[in-house]
């Protein structure tokens, strides 16, 4: 959840401060985007993985030190709770075969992680929510040991003044309350990144909140949370009421959440970095010693890390990302809303369509953000998220239309050719864009596989749901690491 901090206490003092000084940053931020060079010769692409880790039995391991430890790799890095770990995967140019690439890096860096894991008691599984979590593993005792995420549920519980109410109805109801934000490490994504320049930003941003209802609904991996058949992505609701700073009467008022779609096209990356200094409070009011405009005054390139880290503690589903490397500033979209999962292939097909479908979009003359209320895409993502596949979605000059429909006559086109425009070879988005072909001519993500296997082991079970949820963890675990895309995986228990 993002960058390390030290355990502290936060004083008034420090938040006025941290005002004045995130304030600062963001008129430096403002100078730059008209005075330095953003430019991206080769735009990069990156991806972030969320796993859990479960025992032989499918239930969580809570092993998240003693895993990182065996797999010694700087590429994996400490999650929320103790059953999490996140792969980083270096950036890489999405031309050629890049995202070939880039899949058989994750895989073999995968390969190689879960057979040190395996030493220790641990499994690696790439999954949106883990079926077998029951309410003892998300107690406040299930944190990972990292300052940062004690700091912020602190911070959380103490804006909201009281303890977090999840209620989310599904097939089933669910109706609980926490004391911290640990129900979120239940919530396993895979994060995208695009490299963009200031110019492109605006538009490319626009497309990814277009196409967000699609993505949601192609990929949903997450229908079940503490035994409850819920949403077909159940991770959306879950980590939207996880981390909600605001109590009732401050929702009434219009407060904006910290999980937030937006509420509006915009026109310039800098918009997204203003509303976060306009509507936001501090929650790690942290300070750094850099001043950036002595940076920019003497020709560096500032960090502007106050900026950043109250960045990283407002969760937008496609979210601004400025950094710097090798002296040089650049800007990312960060397309936070898919799971984990279900195997490295269906990833990398996901991350085929959003690139694709991000650029052809967002270089269109017409672009689709103009046909279309903000409000008709965020009721695309939420609906999306509640019925997956099954989704109708509102779309320009087409209107409300099944998902499989809408991806197979129209979209895929497009992605193709914005994978071209890309530079990737025609092979590699035949190959991942077919993924995503068969999984809509089938009907079948992570998502129905998930209910259709669960279904079949309740009734061979006798009606015991863990037992049942367990089962299923299994068989998906082990399907997962073939890697063959999960549209072809066996249902109603074949191939056992």
């Amino acid at each position: 959840m993002g960058q390390d901090v030290d355990d502290r206490a936060f004083t008034r003092e420090d938040r006025t401060r941290y005002r004045t000084k995130v304030r600062r940053c963001l008129d430096v931020f403002a100078r730059m985007l008209s005075e330095h060079d953003f430019s991206v010769e080769h735009p990069h692409v990156g991806v972030e993985i969320e796993f859990n880790l479960v025992d032989d039995a499918g239930d969580p391991a809570m092993k998240s030190a003693e895993a990182l430890e065996a797999i010694a790799d700087d590429d994996f890095q400490t999650e929320l709770g103790l059953f999490n770990i996140e792969i980083n995967v270096p950036p890489s140019r999405a031309s050629g075969a890049g995202l070939t690439a880039l899949e058989e890096a994750v895989r073999e860096d995968l390969n190689i992680a879960q057979a040190r894991a395996q030493g220790v008691g641990a499994n690696l599984i790439m999954i949106g929510i883990l079926p077998t979590l029951r309410p003892e593993h998300l107690a406040r005792e299930t944190f990972a040991p990292n300052p940062r995420y004690h700091l912020l549920s602190e911070q959380i519980l103490a804006a909201r003044g009281e303890d977090i109410e999840i209620v989310i109805d599904g097939v089933d109801r669910l109706d609980t309350t926490a004391d911290t934000i640990i129900p979120e490490a239940a919530c396993t994504s895979t994060q995208l990144h695009l490299q963009v320049e200031p110019d492109d930003f605006a538009p490319m941003w626009n497309a990814a909140q277009v196409i967000a209802g699609v993505q949601v609904a192609v990929g949903a991996n997450s229908p079940f949370l503490l035994g409850r058949q819920l949403w077909h992505e159940t991770r959306i609701p879950l980590f939207e009421q996880a981390t909600d700073t605001r109590s009732d009467e401050l929702k009434v008022q219009g407060v904006r959440p910290r999980v937030w779609f937006g509420e509006r096209w915009i026109t310039s990356v800098f918009d997204l970095f203003e509303e976060n200094v306009r509507y936001y409070p501090a929650l790690l009011p942290i300070v750094d010693d850099e001043d950036p405009v002595e940076e920019i005054e003497a020709g560096r390139v500032p960090n502007l890390p106050e900026l950043r880290l109250h960045n990283g503690t407002i969760y937008r589903w496609n979210r601004p990302i400025y950094d710097t490397a090798g002296g040089r500033p650049h800007l990312r979209i960060e397309n936070r809303l898919l799971p984990a999962g279900p195997t490295v292939a269906d990833t990398m097909a996901n991350a085929a369509l959003f690139y694709g479908l991000v650029t052809v979009i967002g270089t269109s003359d017409r672009p689709l953000w103009s046909q279309m209320s903000f409000r008709a895409a965020e009721e695309n993502f939420h609906q999306a998220a509640r019925t997956g596949m099954e989704t109708e979605l509102y779309w320009p000059s087409v209107g409300t239309v099944p998902v499989p429909e809408l991806v197979l006559r129209h979209l895929l086109p497009l992605a193709h050719s914005g994978l071209e425009q890309m530079g990737v070879d025609v092979e590699v988005r035949d190959r991942l864009l077919g993924i995503i072909e068969q999984r809509c001519i089938t009907g079948h993500n992570g998502a129905t596989w998930l209910i259709d296997d669960f279904e079949h082991r309740l009734e061979a079970s006798g009606g015991d749901r863990l037992a049942a949820m367990k089962a299923t963890t299994r068989r998906y675990q082990e399907l997962m690491h073939r890697n063959e895309p999960v549209h072809g995986w066996p249902t109603g228990g074949k191939g056992d």
